[in-house]
């Protein structure tokens, strides 16, 4: 799903670029007066009626497709799910599962019977990491 996003990412930027050339390429309604009078329309690429048609109808597909594609990853962004490895939801799932835990005896490690707790009272549990002893 993530490379089907990234490919229309892709296409929208291309289509973006594409519709922003179009319509820079395109002249304004002023522009028709010059064009009238003979100043040099007829040496065009698309003759001096064909350009206006062929970039409006230009225009308008890139504008089609830019809507369509804009819309489409809307709604994947929408109806994406959120990946379970963001730390967010690790957190949750350590406090959900400390909270399943059994209450166990004061002072009891769980691996540690009776007889091996430390004279001194019951240990508490640490963060810190046992070294081992040399």
């Amino acid at each position: 799903m993530e490379s089907l996003q990234t490919i229309l990412l892709v296409i929208q930027v291309l289509v973006a670029l594409a519709l922003i050339g179009i319509i820079l390429i395109q002249h304004g309604k002023g522009a028709d007066a010059g064009a009238a009078f003979g100043s040099g329309a007829s040496s065009t690429v698309f003759g001096s009626r064909g350009s206006g048609n062929f970039l409006t109808k230009t225009t308008t597909v890139l504008a089609v497709l830019f809507l369509a594609n804009s819309l489409y990853l809307g709604y994947l962004a929408a109806n994406a799910t959120p990946e379970p490895g963001s730390l967010l939801d690790q957190q949750a799932a350590s406090l959900q599962e400390e909270a399943a835990m059994p209450a166990q005896e004061e002072g009891a490690m769980p691996d540690q019977t009776a007889s091996e707790q430390s004279p001194a009272g019951p240990a508490q549990p640490s963060d810190v990491p046992v070294l081992p002893e040399e």
